[in-house]
């Protein structure tokens, strides 16, 4: 009924003991019910004192993923090869009885989990005696390495150097200690979290459909009639093509040396140089449930944050606004010339903004449609023909139950199906609709394209690459070979006030004043709340004290230290009041009021430096799969949050993060979603 997702680890990692202290077993439990009760929560207990030593208790909560999956996950030490464990249902808002699943333990031994992954089945009494809730049971098992953190060890080795200024290296690792030390009382830890969440800035952006935040359509007013294109003369491409395997390998396997990203900041992009000449048109091909439109999302995010001229053009917006919303799937059939001829309408709309975009200064389009045939992207070549270069991106996607959560996710968030009432009327269609692209759909084989294979199912991932040249498609390929789709969050804070913030100075190394340290005992109970069940979480600062210093009560965490997160260079400034700089340096004080992003400090650095500096934190971001902890600040922040919140450029120095307040950002298959927690005043 259930089913698993299990590996036994020996099989790519060798034994769970080799070589003493190399490897963990991790564990990432699911539970699945789509008609999920919110008043009562799955925890997990078992044998090992992580959860609980069966002291229900002591039972490790799990989080709510999606609005259907409850997810949890933790490390098993190296001792303990065969864990035993239950599922159980606690109230959310009271103390009462708990409700243990039913029927034997659960028994994983050596990251293989015996008898499957059986259905976990409950019967709460006050349901009713024939009543019972039951949930689809996820189990992934693998060995982890304490060094796949925020850079990867091979990055650690061969780029550790000191800095010229303060002796310290680029990046430096410090692995959690052994024992499981505590962070202040026991009492002092069972805060209530959503009691500090506090309202999102006007700036913060609410949790959107992805396609919808693709361009509004500026052609639809047009009396269009559809171009013919002659498509016959466009043949597929000779090139070579290369084979890129994803960065997902095993963790004690060496990563690639740009994954460490030290040594990519030295080739990171000129901001202030001129962009590259050519226009760029992204293609996403595709079925539908397989990533396209999060992809394109991303993309778009990642480019525009670099300073790139970037848009989404999304031909479902474009259809949705030309033919309605409430489409059947008997539109899409390939034997419907109606339907066929109204799509390529919509898409060659679609392209004609892009490319009349292009000639008014744009540089990357990104055109998310399912270009599913051949003959669809050879008139897409045409009409570009003169204008810009086409690369193809196709996402293929192999894994049955990952597309099963897509397409749940396609009925519960796409405009498609926001007026079907009926659930499973929406999934049937929906699938009627998958078969109806599958029958005529044909591969990229023509022209310059980028294949992501199984990259949203985690190790074994593989990019193809076909007649790709150039700096800026160079960059994207890099990118998508750094990014996935697992849920984890992301929280970000500055340090605790410093001695300096007091004294209202810029820039300094100073020691945390008596507020900022109290702010850091908070943080550390807050992390210890919020990341109980994410033990293979990371915390990472700058190299500056009062980070390290805020750091410092978190316990039971490995700790990463990055240089590219040091505050931005104030120069000649640095130490100075506002009101200094104002009085000494009124030209300098004026020259930053007019242009705060470009505006560079005598002898330091301007906001577009922090960001190319950056760009390295950005892609190991991207590449994490457990929660990371960033503490640094003010305009570090501000420019990562501008990243995940997708922010214009101009908007990144006027962006709030204030003192004391976490922002947490939860990455996954739904997009980015925010939430803030204000500890202390």
């Amino acid at each position: 009924m259930g089913s698993s997702s299990s590996k036994h680890p020996s099989s790519s990692h060798g034994s769970l003991d080799e070589g003493g202290s190399g490897g963990q077993l991790y564990v990432s439990l699911k539970l699945e019910n789509f008609n999920i009760r919110g008043d009562l929560i799955p925890h997990v207990f078992g044998s090992v004192p992580i959860i609980g030593s069966w002291d229900p208790s002591r039972a490790l909560r799990m989080e709510r993923e999606s609005a259907s999956m409850w997810e949890l996950s933790f490390v098993v030490p190296p001792n303990h090869e065969t864990l035993h464990f239950h599922f159980l249902l606690k109230p959310k808002d009271r103390d009462g009885p708990y409700v243990m699943e039913e029927g034997a333990e659960r028994l994983l031994t050596g990251g293989n989990l015996e008898g499957g992954a059986r259905t976990a089945v409950f019967r709460p009494p006050e349901v009713g005696h024939e009543a019972t809730l039951e949930y689809k049971v996820f189990v992934k098992a693998d060995i982890v390495s304490p060094f796949d953190l925020a850079a990867s060890w091979r990055a650690y080795k061969e780029n550790f150097r000191p800095s010229t200024v303060r002796g310290i290296p680029d990046i430096s690792i410090n692995v959690a200690p052994e024992g499981g030390q505590e962070s202040g009382s026991r009492t002092s830890l069972e805060l209530d979290l959503e009691s500090y969440v506090v309202p999102l800035p006007t700036c913060a952006s609410a949790t959107v459909y992805a396609a919808n935040l693709a361009e509004t359509p500026r052609s639809m007013g047009y009396n269009w009639e559809f171009p013919k294109y002659d498509v016959s003369s466009i043949s597929p491409s000779s090139s070579t093509t290369r084979v890129v395997t994803a960065n997902h390998a095993p963790p004690n396997k060496a990563m690639p040396a740009a994954a460490g990203a030290v040594a990519a900041a030295t080739v990171a992009d000129q901001m202030h140089e001129p962009k590259e000449d050519r226009r760029l048109a992204i293609v996403l091909v595709g079925l539908p449930a397989r990533g396209k439109t999060f992809t394109a999302a991303k993309l778009t995010r990642y480019l525009r944050w670099l300073g790139n001229e970037t848009k989404n053009f999304n031909v479902g917006k474009y259809r949705r606004l030309r033919h309605g919303s409430n489409q059947t799937a008997d539109f899409f059939r390939g034997d419907n010339p109606e339907g066929m001829e109204a799509r390529n309408e919509v898409a060659a709309l679609a392209m004609e903004d892009m490319l009349s975009w292009m000639q008014e200064g744009g540089q990357v389009g990104i055109f998310d449609a399912t270009n599913s045939s051949r003959q669809r992207r050879n008139m897409l070549m045409k009409m570009a023909e003169g204008i810009c270069k086409i690369i193809f991106l196709e996402t293929i996607c192999n894994d049955e139950r990952i597309i099963e959560r897509n397409v749940r996710l396609k009925i519960q968030q796409s405009p498609d199906y926001a007026e079907e009432t009926d659930f499973e009327a929406g999934l049937r269609d929906f699938k009627e609709r998958l078969v109806n692209y599958d029958k005529v759909y044909e591969p990229v084989e023509e022209g310059s394209y980028i294949k992501m294979i199984d990259m949203a199912r985690g190790n074994g991932g593989q990019i193809q690459v076909n007649n790709i040249s150039g700096y800026l498609p160079g960059r994207i390929v890099f990118f998508l070979v750094n990014t996935h789709l697992t849920p984890r969050p992301i929280l970000l804070t500055r340090h605790g006030e410093s001695q300096d913030n007091v004294r209202g100075r810029i820039g300094g190394d100073s020691v945390l004043s008596d507020s900022g340290n109290i702010y850091s005992k908070k943080l550390a109970h807050f992390v210890e709340k919020r990341l109980k069940s994410e033990r293979t979480a990371s915390i990472w600062t700058s190299t500056l004290q009062r980070t390290i210093i805020t750091a410092t009560p978190i316990v039971g965490f490995p700790k990463v230290q990055w240089r590219a997160l040091d505050e931005i260079n104030a120069g000649v400034c640095d130490g100075m009041a506002y009101e200094e700089i104002k009085r000494n340096m009124p030209e300098e004080y004026q020259s930053r009021k007019n242009d705060k992003l470009r505006y560079r400090y005598p002898r330091g650095e301007s906001y577009l430096d922090v960001i190319q500096r950056l760009e390295p934190v950005i892609i190991e971001l991207e590449r994490q799969r457990a929660p990371v902890v960033v503490i640094s600040h003010q305009a570090v922040l501000r420019a990562l949050y501008a990243y995940f919140a997708d922010k214009p450029l101009k908007e990144i120095p006027h962006i709030e993060v204030p003192l004391h307040t976490i922002i947490e950002i939860q990455m996954g298959v739904t997009g980015v979603q925010e939430k803030r927690y204000k500890l202390m005043d």
